[in-house]
């Protein structure tokens, strides 16, 4: 049988993140709760109601992560974190399951939801990644709605930018005095300092299965409080943030994108389950693992072409969330990891 043919009976549905992090339920107030799980079920419906419509893979994951990149809460779209120079720049990826298709964008400034523009980038171009103001005028060409930088801007990001700077400052002195030949200028010298909760998560994704059993995968992220030089992290990387093939699974990822490129992360999953026949939960949670034993933190959300939902992740907390045909539906924040 085709891998975009299944039987109707099949359940399909969805999931959701809106990333990984130091979440604790110590540290949020009643209020905010009550906003993030509000937005991920707003976001799961949209999504939902495509695939009950009869809508495809695809379809559902860009209209889940619209939602999300629309909603300030989250380091996408419309609430971004900030870059050192205190703009925002976005990045996204789509996959389709069905032939491996997919789009990517990275380094974007002015398209107002860049999942949108990824998937256009798969469907209607020749390639997978457009990047910067190349990828702005290939939106251009498709009449996208450019939308001012500071659309993307929010007062809660711009105090996370400030302290990020002051905490630099402070290690580029304390550094500079252990070392005085060093430039208190050297933003290299500072390790991992880039790193810190506070800075690294917040990335969307959803991963879909739709009636006719195909699979897609989306991610969406504003990247890294205080990044500099251009950064890129996995979430536009195919392989890396996000992977779908109708054969295994579809993922998305969130956390220290660094070490999910060096992992390989979405297609590991990917790869185990076809060669070494590992059911996804097992093959979602091997690779996590192996994030952590490099040193990194993260989550994904991992979607089997039979239905099953594998979300491991190795921080305090995850936003995430499901909903399927068959009944399944919850929407999650806090630890520990399934």
């Amino acid at each position: 049988m085709h891998p975009g043919n299944a039987k109707e009976s099949a359940p399909f549905g969805l999931a959701i993140h809106g990333g990984a992090g130091v979440i604790v339920r110590a540290e949020m107030t009643p209020e905010a709760e009550t906003a993030y799980r509000g937005a991920l079920q707003a976001a799961l419906d949209a999504g939902f109601d495509i695939l009950n419509q009869g809508g495809t893979a695809t379809d559902a994951v860009v209209a889940a992560i619209k939602r999300l990149e629309d909603d300030p809460l989250f380091n996408a779209g419309k609430g971004a974190v900030l870059t050192h120079e205190g703009i925002c720049e976005l990045d996204a990826s789509i996959m389709d399951g069905r032939e491996r298709r997919a789009g990517a964008v990275a380094g974007v400034r002015y398209t107002r939801n860049p999942i949108e523009l990824a998937r256009a980038v798969m469907d209607q171009s020749p390639h997978v990644m457009l990047v910067g103001e190349g990828a702005e005028r290939f939106a251009d060409s498709l009449g996208f709605e450019r939308v001012p930088n500071d659309y993307f801007q929010t007062e809660r990001r711009r105090l996370q930018l400030e302290r990020a700077r002051q905490r630099d400052e402070a290690a580029a002195r304390q550094a500079q005095r252990a070392d005085p030949r060093q430039s208190s200028a050297d933003e290299f010298s500072i390790p991992d300092l880039a790193f810190d909760a506070e800075r690294k998560w917040g990335t969307v994704g959803a991963v879909a299965l739709d009636r006719s059993g195909n699979l897609a995968a989306g991610t969406s992220t504003g990247g890294m409080t205080n990044k500099r030089f251009g950064r890129v992290g996995d979430s536009p990387i195919i392989g890396a943030g996000n992977y779908a093939d109708n054969r295994t699974c579809a993922v998305s990822a969130t956390g220290h994108g660094e070490y999910f490129i060096r992992a390989n992360v979405a297609h590991t999953i990917a790869l185990r389950m076809a060669l070494a026949g590992e059911p996804v939960h097992t093959a979602a949670q091997a690779a996590i693992a192996d994030v952590a034993a490099l040193g990194g933190t993260g989550g994904v959300i991992a979607l089997s072409k039979d239905g099953a939902v594998a979300m491991p992740f190795n921080t305090p907390g995850m936003y995430r969330g499901l909903r399927f045909s068959d009944g399944r539906s919850r929407v999650d924040i806090f630890g520990p990891s399934p």
